[in-house]
């Protein structure tokens, strides 16, 4: 070996090295919140590009893509970010970062773009993967630090990981069913992750920032909400008799509209970082009242799961996605005008996308076309307001 080439090798080694220590893979949350509100403010428009015709050589985009991108690329990769983020936090021990955290990183990327443009059984191959991959290290730190009040959250990683396969097996045609339902039961599931973390953030947050704010806590009540999400996610997953999955739908929803009712919602409107977590928490409730509804005939499937993955899941996603982003790059918890603008679009947005659903058929076009300006322009102004900061290191030279 020469000279030249041990020189450009070390350099290379160098450059790699250097890579791989950028601030944007220090920790979780960085790289997975910027690619999920990109991966967001694209995918909607090529959706409906699609939808009305105008893709016609992309034959991979369909219903069945779009609902599963919206779960298993954009959701999934928030909710790993923030895992991980939080673990670092539960547990004092550093989540993955740098190397594997790129590896796991470009996996994510890997499935949606196999997603695209390969075959079904390839995109499989590809696509699953990533959920098993990503609890793998989240588990062996929970486990090193005797974390056990989250290890449950590793199993709920797990069962979206058997949603995902088996909308992939509905897809290829080995299980006779919608690839629509594991991707409905996966919502259910996230929907569960948000009932357990929201219980814990929401009144918290909202104790310490707003002064004489005293949120009710109920353990048992916490209990009982859990079960309720649970058993509805379950019955609905399951297929149960339809008066059953409204009954408990309708007791979930009840048992959710009470503890939410307890967190003092009205206290936080002045805040946009609060209430953009209170108002999405609501749209949980209406999803859930929804849902039993639709078991009944009475209204929409698709009302309700547009609820609940709209306003819930990315209400929330935005919520947080806004808020640990601010506090792990060392800067205040304040919204400025970006933040409250975003919070709106997403509030406005599932309302359109509702009135699409549910409406009168002359407005499903309207309502899908502003719906997605809506989003799109929420998660867009999150890449390009929260780039910078994802991108560059700590203002408080801490790591992470």
């Amino acid at each position: 070996m020469t000279l030249l080439t041990i020189e450009e090798t070390a350099g290379s080694d160098s450059a790699a090295s250097g890579l791989l220590r950028h601030p944007l893979l220090a920790l979780g949350f960085r790289p997975f919140y910027l690619l999920a509100a990109a991966f967001a403010a694209v995918a909607i428009p090529v959706w409906l590009l699609r939808y009305y015709g105008l893709l016609p050589a992309l034959v991979h985009i369909d219903l069945s893509w779009h609902a599963h991108e919206m779960v298993f690329g954009f959701a999934v990769a928030a909710i790993i970010g923030f895992l991980y983020t939080a673990g670092r936090n539960w547990t004092g021990l550093w989540t993955p970062r740098r190397g594997p955290l790129a590896a796991i990183v470009l996996l994510w990327m890997a499935g949606r773009i196999a997603m695209l443009l390969t075959q079904p059984m390839f995109a499989a191959a590809v696509d699953i993967l990533f959920l098993p991959v990503a609890a793998v290290p989240l588990y062996r730190v929970l486990r090193q630090a005797n974390n056990k009040r989250n290890l449950f959250l590793i199993a709920l990683l797990l069962v979206l990981a058997l949603c995902n396969l088996g909308f992939h097996a509905a897809r290829s045609g080995w299980l006779q069913l919608s690839p629509l339902q594991p991707v409905h039961a996966a919502i259910l599931v996230i929907a569960i992750i948000e009932t357990a973390i929201g219980g814990r953030v929401i009144p918290h947050f909202t104790a310490n920032a707003v002064t004489g704010a005293r949120p009710v806590i109920n353990d048992r009540r916490d209990r009982i909400t859990l079960i309720l999400t649970a058993g509805t996610a379950l019955a609905w997953a399951l297929a149960l008799p339809a008066p059953f999955i409204a009954g408990v739908a309708a007791a979930a929803a009840t048992a959710q509209l009470t503890r939410l009712a307890g967190w003092k919602p009205l206290c936080t409107l002045r805040n946009p970082l609060l209430w953009i977590l209170h108002a999405s928490y609501a749209w949980l409730v209406l999803g859930l009242i929804l849902l039993a509804m639709s078991a009944l005939g009475l209204a929409s499937t698709s009302a309700a799961f547009h609820v609940l993955a709209i306003g819930a899941m990315a209400g929330l996603i935005m919520g947080m996605i806004t808020r640990t982003a601010l506090g792990h790059t060392g800067r205040p918890l304040h919204a400025g005008r970006a933040e409250a603008a975003m919070y709106l679009l997403i509030q406005v947005g599932v309302a359109f996308r509702l009135l699409a659903a549910a409406g009168p058929d002359g407005v499903r076009d309207a309502g899908l076309l502003l719906s997605a300006a809506c989003w799109t322009t929420a998660f867009l102004m999150y890449a390009i307001t929260y780039g910078p900061y994802l991108f560059n290191a700590r203002l408080d030279a801490r790591d992470g």
